[in-house]
């Protein structure tokens, strides 16, 4: 089965954005969405990284548009030269905010937590504030770029589920190891952060690969005490504007 059957196949786990056109939909996209003061989130419905960020828009309750960049159609909108003008990375998300477009979904968050820092995403303690970036980028940099759409498609249709569900246990038989010592009701202490920006959007693509959770009970219990929360509810890939009607919720 391929990588795009498979997440198509399986029940996918928005704040209150604004759907503008498709980058199919609208020639000249990127010039004609400047009518609006409200940030500008290009996106993908299930795109984890993408979830990320419509986290931390919830959560500082920051009302935005999206634009929706299908990474599968038309063998990938991220490739249109409209979009590589935006983002040469050919990736999303991109956030366009305060007059610039910002890439990479934690150099976006933490643009957001330095401008409008409440609520609090990064500790005020040193330490803490450390042990939130750790695990951040052990997710962000250790385990969602070796199973993301790029890199499968490079290993073959018929090793795509193996690569993946061994790239995100290694990875999590780590974070689980880190939270031990870092977490309380959350990833680190009792306080929702980027790190569990993170971590819920990693537990939906482990569950889409059909990862056992068993070995995980750290990260297992953080998850749903995450996606309890009105901000992981809204911001969830099965409540986005572009997501499917089948894989609606």
């Amino acid at each position: 089965m391929s990588i795009e059957s498979m997440m198509l196949s399986n029940h996918l786990i928005l704040c209150r954005p604004l759907l503008l056109p498709s980058l199919s939909q609208h020639q000249g996209l990127f010039q004609g969405v400047r009518s609006s003061h409200q940030p500008i989130l290009y996106s993908y419905f299930r795109s984890s990284c993408s979830w990320r960020v419509r986290i931390a828009l919830a959560l500082k309750n920051i009302d935005y548009e999206t634009v929706a960049v299908n990474l599968t159609k038309d063998g990938g909108q991220q490739f249109s030269e409209e979009f590589q003008a935006l983002n040469p990375m050919k990736q999303v998300p991109a956030l366009k905010i305060d007059g610039i477009t910002i890439s990479q979904s934690l150099a976006i968050i933490e643009y957001l937590e330095e401008t409008r820092p409440t609520p609090r995403l990064l500790p005020q303690d040193p330490k803490k504030r450390a042990q939130v970036r750790m695990v951040s980028d052990l997710i962000a940099s250790g385990i969602q770029p070796l199973q993301n759409l790029s890199v499968l498609k490079q290993v073959g249709q018929e090793n795509q589920l193996t690569w993946a569900q061994q790239a995100i246990t290694s990875g999590f038989n780590a974070l689980e190891q880190t939270l031990q010592s870092t977490a309380g009701r959350f990833c680190v202490g009792d306080e929702v952060s980027m790190a569990d920006l993170c971590l819920a959007p990693q537990v939906a693509n482990a569950d889409r690969f059909k990862v056992d959770l068993t070995p995980y009970p750290n990260i297992s219990r953080i998850n749903k005490s995450l996606l309890a929360l009105e901000a992981f509810h809204v911001s969830h890939p099965c409540r986005q504007p572009d997501t499917p009607p089948e894989l609606r919720a």
